[in-house]
């Protein structure tokens, strides 16, 4: 019998204590051993195959990072390319955007000059006749200061109310009555003929030259050879010798009255300083009257009064012509202020205003 076949023992039979125990248990002791072993194996190669996984894992996690690397780098080689090409493009848009800059408020400038010359161009016709107006009366304003005289204001001022009368405009009647409000105060008003004035001292200065002084002796003798007088004819000669005995005779003794005894002791020599003297005093009365200096001219031409009656013949025909003249020209110079046409300029602007 092998040892591998089972012995048939009498279960009454004594058995031995050693045989069966020795025989057994190493087999019931190797069991779990080995089961053990094989958990461990099965666990190595568990592990293992884990690690391999897992460095399979790594590779391709590292592969990974070494491409999303290298793209990195070439993304970041063409974004700093792209970088400058915008930092160019930038400094390209930053000039054009200047020069565009410049252009739009050439644009603007030349936008408003066109609407100004269109809003000119599309002013009605009322508001261009009453511009023109107001110019053509603040013209004739300055005109007739500068002249002293009120004949500019008074054209000007007509031909206002005829342009205005052409119009026929309901709302320019306001400017009308104004118009005809100045025209009846300017023509109210004594307002010197300053023009009438200078021309007067002009010719009174001429005339200085041929005025007789007090003091003059006549260059012929009185009598039928006065130029005032008409010459008789002689029937004989004897009447004639004795008509040249008698006027000889009476030019010998002159009686007149000289009421400035100043008169008398004027020298021959000194009656030309005398003239040229009056003509001076005429003068500075012109141009005191050109500039504006009233008072001055007024002086002037006082003085001028008192030594044309003082040093020069007060009968003679010339110097009372030259008297008189002096006295209108006095007379005049009292008012030389000119009335003012705040009136209708004040109309004007109001209309202009479109009120």
């Amino acid at each position: 019998m092998s040892a591998a076949e089972p012995r048939e023992t009498d279960p009454a039979a004594p058995v031995s204590a050693l045989e069966p125990v020795t025989a057994e248990a190493p087999r019931a002791r190797g069991i779990p051993g080995q089961l053990a072993f094989r958990l461990l194996v099965l666990a190595a190669l568990l592990a293992l195959g884990s690690s391999v996984l897992l460095w399979q894992k790594l590779s391709s996690i590292q592969e990974q990072l070494a491409r999303q690397s290298a793209d990195a780098g070439s993304n970041a080689v063409e974004a700093r390319a792209l970088a400058r090409q915008a930092q160019d493009l930038a400094r390209d848009v930053a000039a054009r955007q200047a020069v565009t800059d410049t252009r739009v408020s050439e644009v603007a400038l030349q936008r408003t000059q066109l609407e100004e010359l269109m809003q000119s161009l599309s002013r009605s016709r009322d508001e261009n006749l009453v511009v023109d107006i107001e110019s053509g009366l603040r013209l004739a304003q300055q005109q007739a200061q500068l002249t002293l005289s009120a004949e500019p204001l008074l054209a000007s001022l007509r031909a206002a109310d005829q342009r205005l009368a052409r119009a026929g405009e309901p709302r320019l009647v306001r400017i009308r009555a104004a118009v005809a409000r100045d025209m009846e105060r300017i023509k109210a008003a004594s307002v010197a003929d300053v023009p009438g004035v200078l021309l007067r001292l002009d010719e009174m200065a001429r005339q200085v030259d041929d005025l007789p002084l007090a003091n003059a002796v006549p260059a012929m003798p009185r009598g039928s050879q006065r130029p005032d007088a008409v010459p008789v004819r002689p029937v004989r000669w004897w009447q004639q010798w004795l008509g040249a005995v008698q006027d000889e005779a009476r030019g010998l003794l002159r009686v007149s009255r000289i009421d400035q005894p100043e008169a008398v002791l004027v020298a021959p020599e000194q009656a030309f300083f005398l003239r040229e003297n009056l003509k001076l005093r005429l003068m500075n009365a012109r141009l005191a009257l050109l500039a504006r200096q009233t008072e001055a001219a007024r002086a002037d031409l006082a003085t001028a009064s008192t030594a044309l009656g003082k040093y020069f013949d007060a009968g003679s025909r010339r110097t009372q012509a030259v008297a008189a003249s002096l006295q209108q020209a006095q007379m005049q110079l009292r008012s030389v202020d000119l009335p003012r046409i705040d009136e209708t300029l004040a109309a004007l602007a109001t209309a202009a205003a479109g009120r």
